[in-house]
């Protein structure tokens, strides 16, 4: 899928063995900043010293060391030896120790659809009401992180059966602050206002977006973000659910509205770097370079919270270059502030004591904290401690997130493969490239109902 293609592309490891135990990164009890109560209470009711527990998970590389960094707290609170393992085709390595009988106690994966299929087998555990009843209380838009962890059972019975841990955020827009400053410009708060600053660039003599849908095979995904963004803004929550899962077809009159708001930014020569036709050619990462030419090529960039990746050497973000919510209509306040994203599930798929507590441990506002502290995390939990956010653009995305009113996982990735990362991605292309929205969701809809 492509979101894990793009998070996992500069993983170092192929294979990530045994952790074992880690020293701690952060003396406990030293730092006020973290809650250090959290950690001591869990600590006290969690005594399982002997008992060892086995996580497989999507992290390699730098990512694997900075979860390792944070369950080296639940190995000292616990006295559990943590095993942790992963793989460079870790969702088909998953289903293949599941069917084989030997699945890790834990498994963490970015990809709910998979997640769906593996708790339709009977191969996960529910983890209760409770859980359930906390998530609607800590975390921001509750309901959406309980509609996200839901599945169901082999015996078709609805359960909670993940939590939500490390969440990515793809509602973003970028800029370079000092371009819009010397042209005067402000950050929009609404979708009209956005609507008019791009309008206003071109008025100017300027051109407003950078926008690349190139990514070799992958070619077209960028523009299903921007889809799936314009399809929560102007439609409600379970509109997009029933669009993700077939209840209603590509060529509703909904989705072809968030089709043709996308092209409204998109098909328009005067409002894109090097005209609509340069959309689908122009490589998504090397797509945002325009933002730093002098003069500027763009002002504005659409794309999710790794992009910076792709800033020239040595941008600071938050200062060379910032971002802002994609904000909602103000026509359409009834839709809140819907947040696109993704993110990893935690899940149990062989129940012990050390998997039970671990999923507790997740629960604990350090578990969250540690990992904040240091690099790439976000979270909804609104008892985490903000202060530990390693930079300001982290918090200020971490802010993104809390004030939601709702989350939708990416949608490209909850449909079935040969769609979200296919047809989807090629009607994106064609879209893009001069066919009309009903033509394109006709043929994307074809290849839906022709699925086996």
């Amino acid at each position: 899928m492509k979101k894990t293609w793009l998070l996992h592309a500069a993983a170092l490891a192929l294979l990530a063995g045994s952790a074992g135990a880690a020293e701690l990164k952060f003396a406990p009890g030293e730092d006020k900043k973290f809650n250090w109560t959290s950690f001591e209470d869990f600590k006290k009711g969690h005594d399982l010293k002997g008992q060892s527990l086995t996580i497989f998970g999507p992290w390699r590389g730098e990512d694997q060391a900075l979860f390792e960094s944070v369950f080296a707290y639940f190995e000292e609170a616990t006295g559990i030896d943590v095993k942790y393992s992963s793989s460079e085709n870790y969702e088909q390595q998953i289903v293949i120790d599941t069917q084989a009988g030997s699945p890790p106690e834990v498994a963490i994966l970015p990809q709910p659809g998979l997640i769906a299929d593996l708790a339709s087998k009977g191969y996960l555990t529910p983890l209760g009401d409770e859980l359930k009843t906390w998530l609607l209380e800590n975390y921001a838009a509750g309901q959406s992180w309980v509609d996200l962890s839901t599945y169901k059972g082999k015996d078709g019975a609805e359960a909670l059966y993940a939590f939500p841990y490390k969440i990515d955020v793809k509602s973003l827009v970028w800029y370079v602050p000092e371009n819009f400053e010397d042209a005067g410009y402000e950050v929009p708060k609404t979708m009209e206002e956005l609507k008019a600053l791009t309008e206003q660039i071109v008025e100017d003599g300027g051109t407003p977006w950078c926008i690349g849908l190139g990514s070799g095979g992958a070619t077209g995904w960028p523009a299903t973000d921007w889809v799936e963004d314009m399809m929560l803004r102007t439609s409600s929550p379970e509109t997009y659910d029933k669009w993700v899962t077939n209840a209603i077809p590509f060529t509703d009159p909904a989705v072809l509205t968030a089709i043709d708001e996308f092209g409204w930014f998109a098909k328009n020569d005067k409002f894109v770097d090097g005209g609509s036709a340069a959309v689908a050619s122009t490589d998504f990462r090397d797509s945002p370079k325009g933002l730093f030419g002098a003069p500027p090529k763009c002002y504005l960039h659409h794309q999710a919270s790794f992009v910076p990746s792709f800033f020239p050497e040595g941008t600071v973000v938050g200062e060379d270059a910032d971002f802002f919510y994609m904000p909602p209509y103000e026509s359409k306040k009834d839709l809140g502030n819907p947040v696109l994203g993704a993110g990893t599930l935690a899940m149990i798929t062989k129940d012990s004591p050390a998997a039970r507590a671990f999923i507790e441990f997740l629960q604990t506002p350090i578990a969250h904290e540690l990992w904040m502290a240091q690099s790439s995390f976000l979270t909804p939990y609104k008892s985490a401690s903000k202060e530990t956010y390693a930079n300001a653009p982290m918090a200020k995305q971490g802010d993104i997130l809390l004030n939601a009113t709702t989350f939708r996982f990416d949608g490209s990735d909850l449909m079935p493969g040969k769609i979200g990362a296919g047809a989807f991605w090629t009607g994106m292309v064609d879209y893009t490239g001069g066919k009309s929205a009903a033509d394109v969701a006709a043929s994307i809809q074809k290849a839906w109902d022709g699925l086996k």
